[in-house]
């Protein structure tokens, strides 16, 4: 199956979701992967995969190395392999694995190509699509990096096979995000479908990328609509800043991220108590976990200010209009935030 974004400056490209098929690449080519994708995927990989000239460059497993340093290791293979402006780079591992090589890619000989073979949930369905690039520092998650959009993204269910339940939880709750912001439909099929279920997930994998491929042609460097992707990242990304990104994976604490969005949501009127309830057991049903004691409330506060979405010293808030809507807000008061965050202190 295909799903094609469309773009400007003819950066359109096609995302499949099916069995990877045999594919050559008349240049030189380095696949970017870490020691728990290659001991379990690249043989497979490159049974499928070949190239005039191919090497595979090893980068440590985890969002703590997601930095400069390892985006050196990258680029250092990278001249050491004489690569050039026709040179391919492949993301082959999860969110993490594809931020930092879409990264690479796009400041290397001031960018080169990359094609994005995600193997986890959660960069099947969501950070493999739309161009986003990036790297934490100490200030927070993804503040430096660029929108540079992949040439192909290779979606391949097999990978799903080895993720381990947690890794799995963690793009569920991406998908509920996206039904939740967008189709009031897809919520109600996710309530009553499990996700286990092998053709279940294709399905649940369909409908995302379909999502989230109609909001990126509409707002490809999010200005706009794109933003209500976001919903659960701006309470999320301070969790995992203030957990030093070793306690949760990040699709748990977009997770948690969602019930304090929703808890903020209801408090300004725009949730019900049992919409906000459905969210929260449809995220506990994976075991995703939903609760977070806050140490300091304002210093969590004066971390949204460091959120890539927030302007004018205004916190911009993606909060669920119901279930199927959202709003994008920088008009939320801060009585209302301070308040909400106390109830998780």
């Amino acid at each position: 199956m295909i799903v094609n974004i469309t773009l400007p400056n003819n950066t359109s490209y096609d995302i499949t979701i099916d069995r990877l098929t045999n594919i050559y690449f008349d240049t030189k080519v380095v696949v970017v992967t870490n020691p728990t994708i290659s001991g379990f995927h690249l043989e497979y990989l490159k049974e499928k995969l070949s190239a005039k000239e191919l090497s595979i460059v090893t980068i440590p497993d985890g969002e703590e190395y997601k930095n400069m340093q390892t985006i050196d290791m990258i680029l250092n293979h990278c001249f050491e392999n004489r690569l050039d402006r026709k040179s391919l780079l492949v993301a082959f591992g999860g969110g993490v694995i594809g931020d930092m090589t879409g990264f690479a890619a796009s400041i290397y000989q001031r960018g080169i190509d990359f094609i994005q073979i995600p193997t986890t949930l959660l960069s099947q369905v969501d950070a493999s699509v739309g161009g986003k690039t990036g790297i934490n520092n100490k200030y927070g998650k993804n503040l430096v990096g660029t929108f540079h959009q992949p040439k192909a993204v290779l979606i391949d269910p097999y990978f799903l096979t080895t993720l381990p339940k947690r890794e799995y939880g963690a793009g569920i709750a991406e998908i509920v995000k996206m039904a939740v912001t967008f189709n009031k439909e897809f919520f109600e099929w996710l309530e009553q479908n499990d996700l286990t279920n092998e053709e279940n997930i294709k399905q649940a994998i369909r409908k995302s990328v379909e999502t989230k491929a109609l909001v990126v042609s509409q707002d490809e460097k999010e200005t706009g609509i794109r933003a209500a992707l976001n919903y659960g990242h701006t309470f999320g990304h301070v969790i995992e800043n203030e957990t030093n990104y070793k306690t949760y994976l990040h699709g748990e604490a977009v997770g948690i991220g969602m019930v304090m969005a929703n808890a903020l949501a209801l408090k300004v009127g725009l949730i019900s108590e049992q919409e906000a309830l459905r969210v929260k057991n449809l995220l506990e049903k994976y075991e995703i976990p939903t609760s977070y004691k806050i140490k300091d409330v304002q210093d969590f506060y004066e971390h949204f200010f460091l959120d890539k979405k927030s302007l004018d010293n205004k916190i911009k808030f993606i909060l669920p209009k119901g279930i199927g809507d959202c709003v994008i807000t920088n008009e939320i008061k801060k009585d209302d935030v301070i308040e909400t965050l106390k109830a998780f202190n």
